[in-house]
């Protein structure tokens, strides 16, 4: 009944009795079948009203959303298609924008063959010059999807709000569309307020004591601003209204955005933490130091570092300096004296900069034996001179336990803004400086040179190519034959790399020199150099050649796999092929620092397994000696820099023949490298060196080559033999 007086009302309402105002009207009317036509395709469903607010024209949009006729909805008839719970709402709205003929959005629902869904409802009037209204037109745009997303939303904020309740955790809620504040019961307890206080920031405002009140106050201001940041968080003291007695609050805030970058919402969460205050100072000192040295870590080092480039950048004509510290022969420390004397050397070296540096310079560990310093507001020149002082005083021995240590850095330096934009770059370029000190001035202080990251590119560019080389399957052994001095027949092959380029040709191991002592690249390398010399030991007996020993050399990145021993001897039994045909070339670098017992443990499995074991570059290291006697050792390789002056330089040729002494006691087969005379040749026969290679017997060759040198050797000599080293006990 009282749905039925309301149609009546509006359907009843006088009409405009104007002529201009007729004339008007038909105007319109002739607009509207244009405007009518015009947006029949339109996906909302458009209509027209007259002045008094009955419906003229719908669109056909209309009968394909509700199912209902489009004749039915004129004048008031559209009612029947509302929810009975909206049409109060709905028709309120309505008589409002009449009297006002203020333009309208209201959202309700309508009825639908599939059940009622939301639409939002737009209108405008059209009015004469003299603001008389002649006509209304409108939308209606199916906004159901969005209704129950809000719906859902609000519903997981409700359970947000009761989760963080049970947990004792407050929430200020700011609406800034509405301009709505909305406190939860536990945040007023938390400050002391009554149930029913107002959620006014001033009122927070005046709890928080004098020096934190800024910090608050600027986000305050900050939400009328829009300040663009998304996240916040603070902590503030303040006295509780209720006792004063004094807490600490940390909040936790979201600001969330409309798509039009406009403020919606702010959330903040609020936790009193008075008793977890000093815990958490703990726990973050903890975070942002190292334990074994007290020094700033890593993550603040990059943080502090941030920070002194920034107070650079405000100042005029400042520098800074960046020093990377690396503790010389910290590992062999570690290794040779134990860990508490490493960790002692560390503890040194960190309180030596700070003393050294000041307090004025943020020392810092980066982990393991890496240091690093800022120094600010010094000129280049008077930097450099606090550091090298720095590393002076490291110098002075360290005793342990009645052992003495040697306490040594070396330090690469970089300055800002000269040698990097930024951080990162102002560590890599420090770094770079580093790395080429240690290489060529251990001990000692480097700086930064642009020369260095072209360095740096080629060893980058140089794993690049390593790894294209291994992927690929570029990589193609070259042979140099190994001879017997007594009769000249061939006793082997050392199998050396070189890899395919496409344009270049045929290219040597010193085009990637820098992949051999990178871990993964070194050992791709050797899976195919492996692949390839058992493909050609396999190729040639198919041919039916009589093989002889192939070398093959294993860089040390190659023996941090504990795979080793079960791949060289998997791949020998997937060809076929007798362990005896394989030697393994080391250099005594394999021996050196943790690990050792397990390089042993390896070589002692070839070795059994009947794989030979050669020693290259003997002569050449600190501990050749010991390896002789520690390690099954088969073979030893006499460096080629010994056997090139053996005639003229005196020194070279009493090595040679102290090694060919104790090789012949020890039972262990020598080989001369590089020789390339027959003078040569001929005083290393004379003092009973058994095998040689070098130039005067063959270059490097391909496998073609080399298979060829075999029938060569096969057919005019007799077949090579395979020899294996003399036994030892």
């Amino acid at each position: 009944m009282q749905r039925s007086r309301m149609k009546h009302s509006i359907a009843c309402a006088p009409p405009a009795t104007s002529g201009s105002l007729l004339d008007a009207l038909a105007a319109a009317q002739h607009e509207a079948d244009h405007f009518r036509t015009s947006v029949e395709m339109a996906r909302h469903i458009s209509w027209s009203a007259d002045a008094n607010g009955a419906i003229r024209t719908v669109s056909a949009r209309w009968t394909e959303v509700t199912g209902i006729d489009v004749a039915k909805a004129l004048d008031s008839g559209w009612l029947d298609a509302l929810h009975p719970d909206d049409v109060e709402r709905t028709l309120q709205i309505w008589h409002r924008a009449l009297e006002t003929a203020a333009s309208t959005d209201v959202d309700y629902r309508l009825y639908t063959p599939c059940g009622y869904r939301w639409f939002r409802a737009c209108a405008s009037p059209r009015c004469d010059r003299d603001g008389a209204v002649l006509a209304w037109f409108g939308t209606l745009e199916d906004i159901d999807d969005r209704k129950r997303a809000e719906t859902a939303l609000q519903a997981s904020e409700e359970r947000f709000r009761m989760a963080a309740e049970a947990a004792g955790i407050g929430i200020w809620d700011y609406d800034a569309l509405r301009g709505k504040r909305l406190w939860s019961d536990v945040f007023r307890a938390m400050l002391g307020l009554a149930a029913d206080a107002p959620a006014e920031p001033a009122t927070a405002l005046a709890l928080v004591v004098p020096e934190d009140r800024p910090i608050l106050q600027q986000l305050v201001d900050s939400i009328g601003h829009g300040d663009t940041h998304p996240r916040f968080e603070l902590t503030v003291r303040i006295h509780r209204a209720n006792d004063g007695a004094l807490r600490w609050m940390q909040t936790s805030g979201w600001r969330v955005k409309a798509a039009n970058g406009r403020m919606e919402r702010i959330l903040v969460t609020v936790r009193d933490v008075t008793e977890q205050l000093t815990a958490e100072q703990r726990v973050r000192w903890a975070a942002e130091h190292d334990p074994l040295t007290g020094l700033v870590n890593r993550a603040a080092f990059n943080r502090l570092l941030e920070d002194a480039i920034e107070r650079t950048t405000r100042a005029t004509d400042a520098v800074l300096t960046l020093a990377l510290f690396d503790v010389d022969h910290l590992k062999e420390t570690n290794d040779t004296v134990g860990h508490e004397a490493g960790d002692l050397l560390l503890r040194t070296v960190a309180e030596r900069l700070v003393d050294a540096l000041g307090s004025d310079a943020v020392v810092a560990r980066l982990g393991g034996d890496e240091f690093a310093a800022i120094v600010e507001d010094a000129p280049d020149a008077l930097a450099e001179d606090r550091l090298r002082s720095a590393l002076r005083a490291l110098r002075e021995p360290v005793v342990i336990d009645s052992i003495t240590l040697d306490c040594q850095a070396t330090a690469g330096i970089a300055s800002y803004p000269r040698d990097g934009r930024g951080g990162r770059d102002l560590l890599k370029t420090a770094d770079l400086a580093l790395y080429d000190g240690k290489a060529s001035a251990r001990g000692d202080l480097s700086r930064f040179r642009p020369e260095m990251r072209a360095n740096m590119q080629r060893r980058t560019s140089m794993l690049s190519v390593a790894r294209m080389i291994a992927r690929d399957d570029r990589v193609m052994p070259f042979y140099q034959p190994k001879v017997r001095l007594s009769d000249g027949t061939l006793s082997g092959f050392e199998a050396l790399l070189r890899w395919r380029h496409d344009t270049l040709g045929v290219q040597g191991p010193d085009t990637i020199a820098a992949a051999f002592d990178d871990l993964t690249a070194a050992i791709s390398l050797g899976e195919r150099m492996l692949e390839r010399v058992c493909a050609d030991l396999a190729r040639w007996r198919d041919q039916g050649l009589v093989l002889t020993r192939v070398a093959l050399n294993l860089s040390p990145a190659e023996f941090r796999r504990d795979d080793l021993f079960d791949r060289i001897m998997g791949q020998l039994h997937r060809h076929d092929l007798p362990a005896e045909l394989l030697e393994l070339e080391v250099t005594e670098t394999v021996f050196l620092g943790r690990g050792a017992d397990s390089v042993g443990d390896t070589l002692a499995a070839f070795h059994r397994a009947g794989v030979t074991v050669a020693l290259d570059d003997f002569g050449t290291g600190y501990a050749s000696l010991k390896h002789l006697r520690e390690y099954p050792v088969d073979v030893i390789k006499i460096d080629r820099s010994f056997v090139a002056d053996l005639l003229t330089d005196p020194g070279d040729a009493a090595i040679v023949q102290a090694v060919l002494g104790l090789a012949n006691q020890l039972g262990i087969a020598v080989v001369a490298e590089g020789v390339e005379t027959a003078e040569q040749a001929a005083y290393l026969l004379a003092r009973d060196c058994e095998l040689a290679q070098g130039y005067l017997f063959g270059r490097p060759m391909p496998a073609d080559d080399a298979g060829a040198l075999l029938a060569a050797a096969a057919s005019t000599i007799g077949a090579p033999r395979c020899d294996r080293p003399r036994s030892r006990t």
